[in-house]
């Protein structure tokens, strides 16, 4: 009589579970959500979702509160004057329908004042075909109106401008005093960026 060794064998439950948990770690698929950094915070409208530094005392503004212009707005105030701001805008201009476009767009709207620093395409995170954005680097100084620094203040911005799937243009702008965000941040904050 001859006795058979059974052989180790993993179930197929466990073996379909381990390779659905592979697919979501390699962002399998044209929808992947970008990461948004511990201790940040969401803003979420229906053409985009972007992280912002709560961690660094910035809060989500009520929508009765904000500018008609803003889909969602994070603020940073510091004894009633507002030290940073991430606002979002959906629709801001007519005739566009490629990222180029909406940058040439978003940057037009920048001020005399402000002065460009870098100009980059970015591959953001979403849905596919609405991906391709552009990402300009600014610095301006404040005007002391509307509850911002007193005249003069250096600031720094990011703005980064696309069209979502549904062709909607959107700009999404990061401004605070010079230095208060790192250089770590602005990257964080565009890389935190889902596209719908």
């Amino acid at each position: 009589m001859t006795t058979s060794t059974p052989k180790k064998s993993r179930p197929l439950g466990a073996t379909a579970a381990a390779v659905i948990a592979l697919a979501l770690l390699t962002g399998c698929g044209s929808d992947d959500t970008a990461a948004v950094p511990e201790g940040w915070g969401t803003l979420d409208t229906k053409s985009l979702s972007v992280g912002y530094p709560k961690n660094k005392g910035y809060a989500e503004q009520p929508a009765n509160k904000r500018s008609k212009n803003n889909a969602a707005v994070a603020l940073r105030s510091e004894d009633g004057i507002r030290t940073g701001m991430v606002s979002v805008q959906l629709n801001f201009a007519t005739g566009v329908s490629t990222a180029g476009e909406a940058a040439a767009a978003a940057g037009a709207g920048l001020g005399l004042g402000a002065t460009r620093k870098d100009t980059e395409d970015v591959r953001l995170e979403g849905a596919d075909g609405a991906r391709e954005a552009r990402r300009i680097d600014y610095e301006f100084t404040a005007d002391g109106k509307e509850d911002t620094p007193t005249v003069g203040t250096p600031m720094t911005g990011v703005v980064v401008a696309g069209v979502d799937s549904k062709g909607v243009p959107f700009a999404i702008r990061i401004n605070a005093v010079k230095d208060q965000l790192t250089a770590g941040d602005l990257d964080a904050f565009v890389t935190s960026i889902t596209v719908k």
